[in-house]
């Protein structure tokens, strides 16, 4: 796990294990708000050991950004804290949260004390503040990657932790690329210190406009991409011609997981919009 330090108090924790995922922590006077957690336990409890040992700052809410595993199986690790999370988070992770944990266990030995553990305060659409010393976190939906995302803007700082809205390579397999085309737009309006994407690196004020254009360009092109392939005599063979880097992101992004994610993307595009006519 790397620790990184973006504003005073307000701390992103960064998985070295799987895909570069992020949570974070707003460190108030009297106790601390957690933002996600990590893909397996070890890197969650050293999280939580480090906000409450270190920091000495006992955790009393653990905001989920979405329900996605990688972000929400850490949950149970949190005891004394309250999940938060929007009430369409919640009936994901109670559904599909569930049978992707049954899966995990199959395939790794650390998971198998892992228990989901639902939102027990849920909101709509988003629409949520806490107040933690002087700081205001507000809760902003920003859904497109999966139904259920938001994101949390501590405004003060002007740090929004944005869960998957914002990534390397924009991922849309759960989601639907034209909303999550309209909540990044909503992003450069925020008047950012600095932007935790869900996976990958932070983003620094100077560089959140380029990559949201990055990101929407990306979409734009496997837009066009599919639209394509759904004219040629062998879609699929057009398709697994074109690479992650002819539609603008590196294959190196997120520790080699971009080609693959790029595939995914195409495939699940295709298929919603064109297989079936």
């Amino acid at each position: 796990m790397v620790r990184e330090r973006v504003a005073d108090s307000v701390y992103v924790f960064t998985s070295e294990v799987y895909a570069q995922v992020n949570a974070g922590v707003i460190v108030g006077p009297e106790w601390s708000v957690v933002i996600d957690t990590l893909p397996v336990p070890s890197e969650t409890i050293e999280m939580r050991n480090y906000i409450e040992r270190r920091l000495n700052s006992p955790i009393r809410y653990v905001i989920n950004t979405h329900y996605h595993a990688d972000h929400t199986l850490g949950n149970c690790w949190f005891e004394n804290a309250t999940i938060l999370g929007d009430r369409a988070c919640r009936d994901l992770l109670d559904t599909r949260g569930r049978e992707a944990l049954d899966i995990a266990k199959q395939h790794n030995r650390e998971m198998r004390d892992v228990e989901i553990v639902l939102p027990s305060i849920v909101f709509n659409d988003g629409s949520l503040s806490i107040k933690i010393g002087k700081r205001t976190l507000k809760l902003l939906p920003l859904p497109g990657h999966s139904p259920d995302g938001v994101g949390v803007l501590v405004l003060e700082d002007r740090v929004l932790f944005s869960g998957d809205a914002m990534l390397p390579v924009p991922f849309i397999v759960d989601g639907d690329p034209d909303i999550l085309a309209a909540s990044m737009k909503r992003i450069p309006k925020l008047n950012l210190e600095s932007l935790v994407q869900g996976h990958g690196d932070v983003i620094l004020r100077g560089e959140v406009q380029s990559a949201v254009r990055a990101n929407l360009n990306y979409l734009a092109t496997i837009a066009k991409e599919t639209r394509k392939a759904s004219r040629r005599r062998d879609p699929e063979g057009y398709l697994a011609t074109v690479d992650v880097e002819q539609c603008g992101k590196s294959r190196i992004l997120l520790n080699g997981l971009a080609e693959d994610l790029h595939r995914r993307n195409l495939a699940a595009l295709y298929h919603r919009n064109y297989a079936s006519s």
